[in-house]
């Protein structure tokens, strides 16, 4: 039982950042949030990962406010993303 427990709770990277990515966009369920803590708590490269997407996210962000422009930011996401993947 105690097996089952641990191997729902901790995550891969790979599904870390996927959950790090949805938090940037939608609430995280308090199951999800949770896992995502402990796995943060052991993982530094994820914890860099959340800190860099942030920092992208409020630039880009800024940087289209400020010069008025109109690009929808989750395609952008996305699209990133599948490029970075294919790399």
């Amino acid at each position: 039982m105690v097996k089952k427990i641990m191997h729902y709770m901790f995550l891969s990277c790979l599904k870390a950042t996927d959950l790090i990515n949805k938090k940037s966009d939608t609430p995280l369920n308090c199951i999800e949030n949770l896992q995502l803590k402990a796995h943060k708590s052991m993982c530094k490269a994820c914890r860099n990962y959340e800190k860099q997407t942030t920092l992208i996210d409020t630039a880009l962000n800024a940087t289209l406010n400020k010069e008025g422009l109109s690009v929808d930011v989750d395609e952008l996401k996305i699209s990133i993303q599948e490029k970075i993947k294919h790399s």
